[in-house]
């Protein structure tokens, strides 16, 4: 039996060093800002990392699809009117793009669980638009609450097209970015 205190076991301990290294590596590759706001606020890379590849585990098990390309011109059509409408009626605007998340997300496969676990869900395959996702979130409750004023909610909107843009893959076109 080896003993930590032979080379053999000077080895194991280097050669488990390089892989938890390397696997941290490739999470804050993978995760981008999600790696560093998910190490915050479990207090501890271990429990992030942890977390990370808990929430990897649970995508594998998921059916996530891309949107047929006629689902994805009605989605489009739909967008256009959710910005429309912002000008005459922002805080329903806001409503109608949140909706209209909702709707897609459940159209690529995502679980409409709490929004925690959608946000954790969709952060896996979408990890520099999910805080998006989540300030977008935050500006709709507040709003719904008469605490978000048209700035907020004018930026809220832009924060739930980044993600939509994402989720339904569409090339950055200039017909979806009239809210600026």
């Amino acid at each position: 039996m080896t003993t930590l205190s032979t080379p053999n076991g000077g080895l194991r301990i280097a050669l488990s060093r390089a892989w938890r290294q390397q696997r941290t590596k490739e999470l804050r590759t993978r995760f981008g800002p999600e790696y560093e706001r998910t190490v915050e606020r479990t207090d501890g890379r271990r429990r992030a990392e942890s977390e990370l590849r808990a929430r990897e585990q649970r995508r594998e098990r998921l059916d996530i699809r891309s949107i047929p390309p006629n689902e994805r011109e009605r989605y489009v059509a739909a967008w256009r009117q959710v910005q429309a409408s912002f000008v005459d009626r922002p805080a329903l605007a806001l409503q109608e793009a949140d909706a209209l998340v909702h709707d897609l997300m459940r159209g690529c496969g995502y679980p409409m669980n709490r929004f925690e676990q959608r946000a954790a869900d969709v952060s896996v395959d979408h990890p520099y638009v999910v805080e998006n996702y989540r300030a977008a979130h935050d500006v709709s409750v507040r709003a719904e609450e008469g605490d978000a004023g048209i700035e907020d909610m004018r930026q809220g909107l832009v924060h739930y097209r980044a993600l939509f843009e994402e989720l339904l893959d569409v090339d950055r076109v200039s017909d979806l970015r009239e809210v600026r």
